[in-house]
């Protein structure tokens, strides 16, 4: 008998609820409070008004600066060799005994560094721990130096 008695309450305080929760009494309200309007002849300075979104840069622009940096003589034009200017560039740092061949050795000049470097016993060989000291450092995001985390007991 006292099942029947506990599922009516049940019942009987689930209608409260649904009652309560759909009778709209509970709205929310507004998330922040009004912003006060400033004056002109108060002698307060009025700001303009932020935009509603922030500009971005068009495809136009970042392409723009592509443009310019290879147009050295600003003629709106870009020549074979302004173009090929930085590639000459590029080329004439690896080619380290300027014979205008470019070895494999040469080309792979940053790796072959990094491993001399990494190499510390001159072996022609990486040990494990010789070889961790070739791991890329990625930067992470900025850490920020936090107080620690108090817990409920030490809040109490």
């Amino acid at each position: 008998m006292w099942r029947y008695l506990a599922g009516g309450a049940a019942v009987i305080a689930l209608i409260a609820a649904g009652f309560m929760f759909f009778s709209g009494k509970a709205r929310p309200g507004p998330l922040l409070p009004p912003q006060p309007v400033t004056q002109v002849g108060s002698g307060a300075v009025a700001s303009d008004p932020l935009p509603d979104a922030a500009p971005e840069a068009t495809d136009r622009t970042r392409e723009q600066k592509r443009f310019d940096r290879y147009d050295k003589d600003r003629d709106a034009k870009i020549t074979r060799e302004e173009y090929l200017v930085q590639r000459r560039k590029a080329y004439a740092r690896l080619d380290v005994d300027g014979d205008g061949k470019l070895s494999f050795d040469e080309w792979a000049v940053k790796a072959t560094t990094k491993f001399a470097d990494a190499d510390r016993d001159k072996s022609g060989a990486m040990t494990a721990p010789e070889f961790a000291t070739t791991a890329v450092k990625r930067k992470g995001p900025a850490r920020m130096n936090c107080p620690p985390a108090q817990t409920v007991a030490e809040e109490s």
